[in-house]
């Protein structure tokens, strides 16, 4: 059966647990418990030793049904919550979200028809990532914040080429269900010739952070069926908020990859000792490592990636377009940025790739350097795919060759290199450059750059196909409305009432 069938087979039974109330998100959550319960028996079988202890195993539920089955996996989500490692992130406050015993022993039997241990690491990877992404189709739910197209993830990482023979370690904070980590590992694996270094690639160079529980375990899963880690060994992702605390001289690293959550700004609510009432208070972290103090999470993200690169370290980051023209705390972290690393590059991302809707994005590049005089910041690159771009979930979905011009006009191994595609007499061409003091002498050092002509503002002829432009005029009303969330939520934050 092909990883595409698998992933159809196991997904359509996600429809009868709907109906009991089992939402998609935690219908992949059981999936991950299960299969890993399979795999691990499987494994046994064949004289590998795993970490279940006997008393929890795949062996124990197989052979149950009704209540009795119900209560095994209850206790055995329960027991190896409290284990170590890997296996204890995996099942990291794990509970039972299907009550009723006849769907779970269907469920049960489902997977047991599969050898998930004998199929290729690739396949497993693609069954699950299969599965991720059905997940993240489900938007309302919410899950799709923690899905970044593979087209983009990819681009991303080939341009920064992570060297495995330099034992490079790759690190996102922010890491969801870790498509940026195995991307990373992907590009490295082909290259890892040694001992040493396919060593390297399994247990120490991949590092992933997110603080919902349920997602690290969920990026768990997914390294640990790409062959990542081990069931008893440290686990490459752990569950905490990764702005809570300054980073250490052992925690940097060579390369961060990331898409930290978009959205409201970090609040937290609190019962009011006078009222009694629930109130939001804005969420903001006083680090010494940072250059402002903010509520906007974005802002707080990139400041914290900074600090986590070793010198020359580089990063890429998907950020929003409120990071690059917000004043305040937003232009004082740009012009650190300018100023303290070498920050080249901002690819500016076409809108209609995010299962959140409306969202205007860019990825920004830079690298980290020592201390200077001077800025080092020389030149600033823009590539602009978003305007006269049009790209939906469906219809016209973003693939790898829509970023091959870019990954060429890169050059990742020495930037000054560099060409422009601009030309100022046509006024044509996606990519050019800025010098650090025409950045700097913009107003609130705002980098939301773009010079193209739209052609949808002025030839009605060439307008998109009317699918494509409903779901653009959809994407814009939901950004708007994002937009005024964001502003009654700072209101309420501010005891502003409306």
């Amino acid at each position: 059966m092909s990883a595409s069938e698998i992933v159809n087979k196991v997904w359509n039974y996600a429809h009868v647990l709907r109906d009991d109330g089992v939402g998609y998100g935690d219908y992949v959550e059981q999936i991950t418990f299960l299969i890993f319960l399979k795999m691990a028996d499987e494994r046994e079988t064949s004289g590998q030793q795993v970490a279940v202890p006997d008393d929890y195993s795949w062996s124990k539920l197989v052979k149950l049904d009704g209540d009795a089955l119900e209560i095994q996996y209850r206790h055995t989500l329960e027991a190896l919550g409290k284990e170590g490692g890997m296996l204890g992130t995996i099942f990291r406050k794990a509970q039972n979200k299907i009550q009723d015993p006849a769907k779970l022993e269907r469920l049960i039997k489902m997977i047991e028809k599969e050898a998930w241990s004998t199929l290729p690491v690739d396949v497993k990877g693609e069954i699950y990532e299969g599965l991720l992404e059905r997940n993240a189709q489900d938007v309302k739910g919410g899950a799709g914040q923690y899905f970044t197209p593979r087209a983009l993830i990819e681009a991303m990482t080939e341009v920064m080429q992570p060297d495995v023979s330099k034992l490079n370690t790759v690190a996102d904070p922010a890491s969801g269900t870790g498509g940026f980590l195995l991307a990373a590992y992907d590009y490295m694996a082909p290259n890892a010739k040694s001992k040493k270094e396919q060593k390297h690639l399994r247990e120490n160079a991949l590092r992933g952070n997110d603080i919902v529980d349920s997602v690290t375990r969920l990026c768990a899963m997914n390294l640990y069926l790409h062959g990542i880690g081990s069931a008893d060994g440290e686990c490459p992702v752990i569950s905490q908020d990764a702005l809570a605390k300054e980073v250490g001289d052992k925690d940097r690293v060579d390369i961060v990859l990331a898409n930290p959550p978009f959205g409201k700004k970090s609040s937290i609510t609190v019962i009011s000792e006078k009222t009694g009432k629930a109130e939001t208070e804005k969420l903001t972290y006083e680090r010494e490592d940072f250059w402002a103090t903010t509520s906007n999470k974005q802002l707080n993200f990139v400041q914290h990636i900074a600090n986590m690169l070793k010198i020359d370290g580089k990063a890429a980051v998907v950020v929003p377009d409120n990071v690059l023209f917000e004043g305040g705390a937003g232009e004082t972290v740009r012009k650190n940025l300018l100023e303290r690393t070498n920050f080249h590059t901002i690819l500016r991302l076409p809108t209609g790739i995010f299962y959140a809707q409306g969202v205007k994005a860019n990825v920004i590049f830079f690298d980290n350097k020592p201390a200077a005089k001077t800025a080092w910041t020389k030149k600033l690159w823009v590539y602009d795919y978003r305007t006269n771009v049009h790209k939906t979930l469906k219809q016209n979905r973003l693939n790898k060759g829509d970023f091959e011009e870019f990954i060429a006009l890169y050059k990742p191994n020495d930037i000054k290199k560099r060409k422009a595609t601009w030309d100022e007499e046509t006024g044509e061409g996606r990519w050019r450059s800025y010098s650090y003091d025409e950045v700097i002498a913009r107003d609130k050092t705002n980098l939301d750059i773009f010079w193209l002509k739209d052609d949808s503002l002025e030839d009605t002829e060439n307008l998109p196909a009317p699918d494509i432009l409903a779901s653009e005029i959809v994407e814009q009303l939901e950004a708007a409305l994002t937009e005024f969330r964001s502003v009654e939520e700072i209101l309420t934050i501010n005891g502003v009432t409306t």
